[in-house]
């Protein structure tokens, strides 16, 4: 951990978690152990973000350790792509994980002894009920569940069976393994829970050693124990499972004792983030992939250009409660822009162009002016080509002069306009085509206005941006918006798929950049001037075939 890393983390504000963390300490608690157990079967989202940024801002706030294991219990809906994706979402976000990555899978064979030890300590049972008939006995939340009638089977019989499972001699779905606990709890989690499954499938790390796998549950705190996990912090749904843990926890003969704190997970409006419903948004072609700009996934995230720092800065100002909450769209926005705002260079993009002909600039002639990076900041100087036929945007033009200088900053026939980090111009006259669409406005400028006011008498009506039609550089701009246009997409009768933002998504192919763009290092960010924040495509931008996504725009206009 760097210095500037754990600076960063003293300054966070206290919670229930370090509150809880603190006083273990004066107990006599030497090293805090954290983890971030993702399940590799999705990509990650700005939920798992807080929770990336919680348990490894834990550990960076107390000098301790925190493991990345993957918790790949499930192999049919795994896969090697969704495990590389979550650690490069970390890497990204600026965290480092103690040693090795870690995963369930390096534990099983501990988890079977473990498993064979409950059944001997008659703890544990193999149950042949169907999945049907197990569901039955379950009983219902407000009804206690009954007894299966393998639960009294002979230890000696369940390891047998136990073993032959394993050795894949059985159908998927005809045995399982359960522990013996009390099917008449009032927390379902406590009926008698599966252990150990049936899977007669390849997983993506032990190949095709099992054909049984260990349910969650079982493995989730178990893992804890092996790794000397001292501070287990889950999100809320696992606050039922806790009693489940520890009696997992204090019936084995695990190296240690972690503890399970849950904290209330992050929602957002204007957004879905339930795996199932972003993997049917990617598998039903509704985005372009799991790293579409418009999912909340961490990949979508930094695709849209959102900078790892907006993004922690985000989730550390969250509380860090005991109860779910959702954190409206906006407050995460301001945390873009501000970021931005800071750091992006300045440039000019010409999104719907027009051109302009100065016509007292003499043909083929380039001069070369120069403008800051950034207005506030020592970033250095860009150089801006000049010539005689330059790209305004077509919104910046009108033909009626009788506009207000005040209302409306616009170009306008007989009258001034400064180009940004340029000359003065006078707009002289238009040129139509024969449908009476202007093509070209003719102008001309005042000299020796580059960073000089004009002549007494001239006052420019704004500044406006420009590119130079013939030095600058046509590229391809995404434009996105918000996801879906109601707050609560995924409540009520309706399917959720039906709140869509039918304009979240649009493409321009004829905007005109200066021509330094296209030399950009993907998903470096820019403000283009009076237009928003873009970035460089992280996989399509080039130099022969410059690509910008809309990041988000200079200030919230979408309730407006």
């Amino acid at each position: 951990m760097s210095n500037n890393d754990a600076s960063n983390a003293a300054k966070q504000p206290t919670n229930f978690i370090h509150q809880i963390i603190e006083q273990d300490q004066q107990q006599g608690l030497e090293k805090v152990v954290t983890r971030f157990p993702p399940e590799p079967n999705g990509y990650l989202h700005i939920g798992h973000a807080k929770s990336i940024c919680l348990n490894f801002g834990t550990a960076e706030k107390y000098n301790g350790e925190c493991n990345l294991r993957f918790d790949d219990t499930n192999p049919g809906k795994e896969d090697q792509e969704y495990v590389d994706a979550i650690m490069d979402d970390v890497r990204w976000l600026g965290f480092h994980w103690a040693g090795e990555v870690r995963y369930a899978s390096n534990y099983f064979d501990t988890f079977y002894a473990w498993a064979q030890h409950l059944i001997k300590e008659g703890k544990a049972y193999v149950c042949d009920l169907s999945p049907e008939q197990a569901s039955e006995y379950r009983g219902w939340a407000t009804e206690p569940g009954k007894n299966s009638p393998f639960r009294e089977r002979a230890a000696e019989e369940s390891l047998d069976l136990l073993e032959r499972m394993k050795n894949g001699e059985f159908d998927e779905g005809s045995r399982v393994l359960r522990a013996k606990i009390d099917m008449a709890s009032p927390n379902m989690n406590l009926r008698d829970p599966i252990l150990y499954r049936i899977r007669k499938q390849s997983h993506h790390q032990t190949g095709d050693k099992w054909c049984i796998y260990p349910s969650y549950d079982f493995a989730h705190g178990q893992e804890d124990a092996i790794e000397g996990v001292t501070h287990s912090i889950c999100t809320l749904e696992f606050a039922d499972h806790r009693p489940l843990y520890e009696w997992f926890i204090e019936n084995l003969p695990v190296p240690s004792k972690p503890r399970q704190y849950e904290f209330g997970r992050l929602n957002i409006n204007y957004t879905v983030t339930s795996k199932r419903k972003l993997k049917q948004l990617v598998d039903e072609g509704h985005v372009t992939g799991w790293d579409d700009p418009r999912m909340p996934t961490i990949q979508g995230m930094r695709r849209r250009g959102y900078s790892p720092q907006a993004v922690r800065n985000f989730c550390d100002s969250l509380a860090v409660a005991k109860t779910d909450g959702t954190v409206d769209m906006a407050q995460f926005e301001f945390f873009i822009r501000e970021d931005l705002n800071d750091n992006a260079a300045r440039a000019m993009c010409v999104m719907n162009p027009l051109k302009l002909i100065i016509t007292n600039f003499p043909q083929g002639e380039v001069e070369m002016l120069s403008a800051p990076v950034h207005p506030q900041k020592e970033m250095g100087s860009r150089e801006l080509p000049f010539t005689r036929e330059l790209y305004i945007d077509r919104a910046d033009f009108s033909e009626d002069s009788t506009l207000s200088r005040k209302k409306f900053r616009l170009l306008v026939p007989g009258d001034y306009m400064r180009l940004r980090s340029a000359y003065v111009i006078c707009a002289d006259e238009v040129v139509k085509d024969a449908d009476g669409e202007i093509i070209e406005v003719h102008a001309s400028l005042i000299p020796g206005t580059v960073g000089e006011n004009p002549p007494e008498g001239i006052k420019p009506r704004g500044v406006m941006h420009w590119v130079s039609a013939t030095e600058g550089k046509q590229a391809k701009v995404r434009i996105y918006d918000r996801l879906f246009n109601v707050e609560s997409p995924d409540k009520g009768e309706g399917d959720f798929l039906s709140n869509i933002n039918p304009d979240s998504f649009s493409e321009t192919v004829n905007c005109w950049v200066e021509p330094g763009l296209v030399n950009a290092i993907p998903e470096t960010s820019f403000q283009f001037e009076r237009e928003g924040y873009f970035v460089a495509d992280r996989y399509e931008h080039s130099a022969e075939h410059p690509v910008f996504n809309k990041t988000i725009g200079l200030r919230d206009t979408w309730k407006k």
